[in-house]
């Protein structure tokens, strides 16, 4: 395999630029491999990491556990206990729609054990948001309506009839 080249300390605000518009284009993978290459160099980038973790949720998808795995790591390198607990939020949530999108006969019930996981990080992250701080808050009542609108997002209801032995 051919080595990895290193970017330019001077060219990462244009590879910024440049992942943001790759990520707009609905190309995460390349999203997320300027991503890994400004953080070489410039592994302190606030901003890169945070489109780091939204590029690997956009794969959920394709790579759900994987993908699930590298935006936890990376939302825990994140500074403050807000950010890391609000984009908690965010990865449960896309996790949540990628069960729903998937259409198996139970993708609901999956999807709302993740949408209350989302949930309780937000409102874990509207206890710790600086004022006037209400991402939380959007997200939170995003979430509401999302599993109002589609009744099938409910918890799995558990069989308690008894099972007769022959």
């Amino acid at each position: 395999m051919e080595p990895l080249k290193t970017i330019a300390e001077e060219a990462v605000p244009a590879a910024l630029e440049r992942a943001k518009q790759y990520r707009l284009l609905n190309e995460p993978e390349q999203t997320e491999s300027i991503c890994l290459d400004i953080l070489e160099v410039s592994p302190d980038s606030r901003e890169t990491r945070i489109l780091l973790l939204l590029a690997l949720t956009d794969q959920f998808d394709a790579r759900l556990t994987a993908a699930f795995q590298d935006a936890m790591d990376t939302a825990a390198q994140l500074e403050g206990a807000y950010e890391r607990t609000y984009y908690r939020g965010v990865i449960f949530e896309r996790r949540a729609r990628a069960h729903f999108r998937c259409a198996s006969p139970q993708c609901g019930n999956v999807a709302y054990g993740w949408f209350q996981k989302a949930l309780e990080a937000y409102k874990e992250a509207e206890a710790q948001r600086p004022p006037g701080n209400d991402e939380s808050l959007l997200r939170w009542n995003t979430c509401v309506r999302m599993m109002e609108r589609y009744p099938s997002i409910e918890p799995e209801l558990l069989d308690t009839t008894p099972q007769l032995l022959e």
